[in-house]
């Protein structure tokens, strides 16, 4: 009974994933059976996308500002606060610098090119211009539209600012966001239950359309992933474990992590991972203080994974695209949204889906070609993407201590 009792377990947790992978594959046959017949089905997946769109705005603008509105305990946090934040973004930007260099040592060649759409790039004009429309819009009507992503997460922090600062007199407001954000989020829910018959109408016609060396597309990008989020595990953790407490760290992390690490993979949620990091944490003889602040804070903020999922996926659109990758604004604008991704996606879910429409958007693909190809990426690598985001917070608990509480935390 325990057996069956954990394999149906197990089911659920990946039960939204099986399902996409379910769809995908029957999309896929469909496509090598019927060739260009299946161009039928093709509006499946554009009802899909159409719904995604749509609801992905108000979405976003609910789940930040309310976040963002409901932090009057972390204002409190002073110097601590600051430690956490420079050493979550530190590690996020590591780990998407290597994912970069591994993308750069072992190039993402595509010779597909899945669209023959011009690219809807920013409009010609200098730097500041540039810049300028990146993160502002013109009136509010214009955010309302998903090429004014940046803007509107932009507008969506200074609301929630607003919000916070407006004390008893925003009070409703308040309850506002935080029913909409409720609201936004089941939503988003239904759609995604759709996502197996969308996707897998989308991969029958791109299958059907561009053939069986479709799927050489995305097998040198998931090794190249995998490959690096191991080395990272390792090598990384490892390294940081030390610098935090010396052999003692490194001893003690790798010999209370496996807890964290197995309920990361099994759950698939950093969230859910929260009560084995914190155990962890305190048999590391990590303060309360400071655990009891770092780990929940790290799981909806800090996400090695994701940032290094988020590279990747942007690597395998340009390449898709016949774009180049190594252009240093191009690799510099990743970065940025990499940091995005980490901070936003966190009380979202599926909330990575956010962070590839923002870099469509930022870069100029058409994002009916370019997102689904994002989500099938997205979907193969979550759990290594996971474990790296759940055992992330752990590790950097120990960073955290070591600088608020010095070298000498451990003894």
């Amino acid at each position: 009974m325990d057996q069956q009792g954990g394999k149906s377990s197990l089911f659920k947790t990946y039960s939204g994933i099986i399902w996409l992978l379910c769809g995908i594959i029957a999309g896929s046959i469909l496509g090598l059976v019927f060739g260009k017949g299946v161009e039928i089905i093709k509006p499946l997946g554009d009802i899909f996308l159409n719904l995604l769109f749509t609801a992905i705005i108000p979405l976003i603008f609910f789940t930040i500002a309310s976040s963002i509105a409901n932090l009057e305990k972390t204002e409190k946090l002073g110097k601590l606060f600051a430690i956490v934040i420079g050493v979550f973004l530190s590690t996020v930007l590591i780990s998407a610098i290597l994912m970069i260099i591994g993308v750069l040592l072992f190039p993402i060649h595509q010779d597909i090119i899945i669209s023959k759409i011009p690219l809807e790039s920013i409009q010609s004009g200098n730097a500041g211009s540039q810049i300028t429309q990146l993160l502002t819009a013109g009136d509010f009507y214009e955010l309302l539209s998903r090429k004014s992503m940046l803007a509107l997460i932009i507008f969506s922090f200074l609301i929630g600012f607003a919000s916070l600062r407006s004390g008893e007199k925003g009070a409703s407001f308040r309850d506002f966001l935080n029913s909409g954000n409720e609201v936004m989020k089941q939503l988003l829910h239904l759609i995604m239950k759709t996502a197996p018959i969308g996707l897998g109408a989308y991969f029958a016609y791109q299958v059907g359309i561009f053939g069986p060396q479709l799927f050489g597309a995305y097998a040198k990008p998931l090794g190249l992933y995998y490959a690096v989020c191991a080395f990272y595990f390792i090598v990384f953790f490892s390294l940081y474990a030390f610098i935090a407490g010396g052999k003692l760290g490194f001893t003690l992390f790798w010999k209370n992590n496996i807890t964290p690490s197995l309920t990361a993979l099994g759950t698939c949620s950093s969230i859910a991972t929260i009560p084995a990091n914190l155990k962890a944490a305190e048999k590391m003889n990590i303060p309360a203080h400071i655990r009891n602040i770092a780990i929940p804070l790290g799981a909806p903020l800090h996400k090695d994974g994701s940032s290094m999922s988020s590279i990747i996926k942007i690597a395998v659109i340009f390449a898709m695209f016949g774009k180049d990758f190594t252009d240093p604004h191009t690799l510099l604008l990743a970065l940025g949204i990499t940091v995005i991704v980490s901070v936003v996606e966190g009380g979202i879910p599926n909330g990575g889906y956010i962070g590839e429409i923002l870099a469509i958007t930022i870069y100029g693909f058409p994002m009916e070609q370019a997102l689904p190809a994002a989500m099938i990426v997205g979907t193969l690598v979550d759990p290594m993407a996971t474990l790296l985001n759940a055992n992330g917070d752990v590790v950097s608990s120990m960073l955290i201590t070591r600088i608020a509480e010095g070298k000498r935390w451990l003894t």
